[in-house]
């Protein structure tokens, strides 16, 4: 299974229906779960929550503009690879404030997209959209170029 925990509500009906045009896409190839939970403005507050809905064997993949970027074949690799050894991959969307530091600690890994900032509900689609891409990369189907 593939978890998103994110931070905040999208309001945007065209993020809202990209987001699940592409949660759609991924279904066909891999379940998909998204875990949105209340953006208070407080890391120590939005741990806890994240925390309760992290599982004891979930490999955790904190998006962190410090992390490590990889390209699409890459992340595609990565998943792969990942879930030879871990059933749930648990990607972490961090508040306008970002991930609590212990959050990143515990991560497996920490990927980056951009050094750049992305809207909160933007970046969702962008990070759905890379999913979606790895699962055809992965089945050598037609799309990635």
């Amino acid at each position: 299974m593939i978890k998103i925990i994110c931070l905040g509500k999208i309001k945007e009906d065209y993020l809202n229906k990209l987001i699940k045009d592409y949660q759609e896409r991924i279904n066909k190839y891999h379940k998909l779960e998204i875990v949105e939970l209340k953006d208070e403005n407080n890391l120590s507050n939005e741990k806890i929550n994240i925390e309760k809905h992290l599982g004891k064997e979930d490999y955790i993949i904190a998006l962190d503009i410090d992390g490590t970027m990889l390209d699409s074949v890459s992340l595609a690799k990565k998943i792969d690879e990942t879930f030879i050894t871990h059933s749930t991959i648990t990607f972490l969307i961090g508040s306008s404030e970002g991930l609590h530091e212990e959050l990143k600690q515990i991560a497996n890994f920490r990927l980056s997209f951009s050094k750049m900032t992305f809207p909160h509900g933007l970046f969702r689609g962008i990070l759905l959209e890379q999913i979606y891409r790895s699962f055809k990369i992965l089945n050598n189907e037609k799309y990635h170029k």
